[in-house]
């Protein structure tokens, strides 16, 4: 077990036994005595602790990328500036109630992801994912001399994130299997990895909640000491209840109550990693006699994407909360992915719907999938903003970076590709702004102006050019 008691908490303390260990959210005994919140905590404005950055990719565009969808603000809103329109038929009505924490970039290109020889053309799908969060061009081989560039989750986790316990977490939804081998002479990293430590080091993500739930709260220190604990049905803060007991009784009657919301929520979601489990051993999905929706998946994966990406989110919020990390990644689909989402309103498959052949009937059906999974994101935003840290809120002190590093997937093309900036960053962004960049513009001049946001010393980055103006601005037409 190692906490500090007495007046003041280290905002490393945790509490932990056998193995186990459960880092603390920010609580007011971590801020010194006689000490203000300006000037407390890493020398952070508001006794912050430095901006977090989590990553969200979204495969394959969207319908708003299409010339038709952009001409009825499926994605880009109408208006610039505060006075943005967020119409019944955008994307990005799901989002409406966080219009405060919304940044919407439109019309900026992921230029690296495009074809610049003919041995190149086709391999749209191949280099997507890696050049979104590098904005480089992915070298063309399948052997172990991949090189690309540094992903700025991994600037910002070698800028703020070498003093926490993880300094990145890279995650998933769906595992691609390309049949031995991958296409246009690609390396399969290029396709599955999002985060990129170095030019040459890919990070592999979890899928797994279990996986990360394990890893987060190192709960036993090997596979069987785990196992036996699953085993006994309790849960792995009945392994160290005396230890948060003596805590709790050193803290004031507002830490206390944190401790026990954020304790609480670490059990309810272990508990439904746990019911996840059972159910999938099953073979059900929770009702009497359902199926899974993903029978072919390994038994540690939820049986619906709905639950998949709600207990994937919980886990990044205890991660962020207790300062355990300041870097996520998140892919939420891949290229080429043929799960469908009856919920949406059609039953097509979201690669088949994405080739819509410019028909409007069809890119409606792949508006209706793009609209249904930003949904989850919503729940996402929801969280943070109610999950307190420090003076603010966690969404107060995040930066989310949503987007595509493609535009048209019925074209494969890489122009006016979406992108959503969320969070308040510990007050880079503003909020509640339409940026409407130039044609042309690179998606790395808004990383640029958003890394100097957040602290970072970068004058350019991948094909930048510039920075982007993220300020917000006086509404036009």
């Amino acid at each position: 077990m190692k906490f500090i008691t007495g007046k003041h908490l280290s905002r490393r303390a945790f509490i932990g036994r056998m193995g186990a260990g459960v880092a603390l959210p920010f609580l007011s005994a971590m801020v010194p005595a006689g000490r203000a919140w300006a000037q407390s905590s890493n020398g952070m404005a508001n006794g912050n602790t430095p901006t977090r950055l989590v990553c969200i990719e979204e495969s394959m565009g969207c319908a708003g990328g299409s010339d038709w969808g952009h001409g009825r603000n499926l994605f880009a809103p109408q208006g610039t500036g505060k006075d943005f329109i967020i119409g019944n038929d955008s994307q990005l009505k799901p989002l409406e109630d966080f219009r405060d924490y919304l940044t919407v970039v439109s019309s900026t290109d992921c230029n690296m992801a495009n074809p610049f020889n003919a041995d190149q053309i086709g391999g749209d799908h191949d280099r997507s994912t890696a050049v979104f969060l590098t904005q480089a061009m992915p070298k063309q081989t399948q052997g172990s001399d991949m090189e690309i560039g540094v992903s700025i989750d991994q600037l910002h986790a070698q800028r703020f994130g070498q003093d926490t316990v993880l300094p990145s977490l890279e995650l998933c939804i769906e595992e691609i299997d390309r049949g031995g081998g991958c296409a246009y002479n690609y390396h399969c990293a290029y396709t599955t990895s999002l985060a990129w430590a170095t030019p040459h080091q890919p990070l592999p993500a979890i899928r797994e909640p279990r996986a990360v739930f394990e890893r987060l709260f190192g709960a036993g220190d090997s596979e069987q000491d785990r196992s036996e604990r699953r085993a006994t049905d309790k849960s792995m803060l009945d392994w160290m209840l005396n230890e948060v007991e003596r805590l709790s009784s050193t803290l004031g009657a507002t830490d206390r109550v944190a401790l026990d919301e954020y304790l609480q929520h670490i059990r309810e979601v272990e508990r439904r990693i746990q019911l996840m489990e059972a159910r999938s051993t099953s073979g059900g999905n929770g009702g009497i006699g359902e199926s899974r929706e993903m029978p072919e998946a390994p038994s540690g994966i939820p049986g619906t994407w709905e639950e998949h990406m709600e207990l994937m989110f919980d886990l990044q919020v205890l991660a962020l909360q207790s300062d355990m990390t300041r870097a996520i990644t998140f892919k939420i689909g891949f290229d080429q992915s043929n799960r469908t989402f009856p919920q949406s309103g059609t039953n097509k498959s979201i690669h088949g719907a994405s080739h819509h052949g410019n028909v409007p009937d069809d890119i409606m059906d792949f508006h209706r999938i793009n609209t249904y999974r930003m949904g989850a994101v919503a729940y996402f935003l929801d969280k943070m903003k109610n999950t307190i840290d420090g003076d603010g809120s966690l969404l107060d002190k995040t930066a989310i970076v949503w987007g595509s590093p493609m535009g048209d997937p019925n074209l494969h093309n890489h122009i006016r590709c979406p992108l959503l900036l969320m969070g308040h960053a510990n007050g880079a962004l503003a909020g509640n702004n339409h940026v409407a960049a130039a044609v042309g513009t690179p998606m790395a001049n808004a990383f640029v102006t958003l890394m100097q946001g957040m602290g970072h010393e970068l004058d350019s980055f991948g094909d930048s050019n510039g920075a982007l103006d993220l300020k917000v601005q006086v509404g036009v037409a």
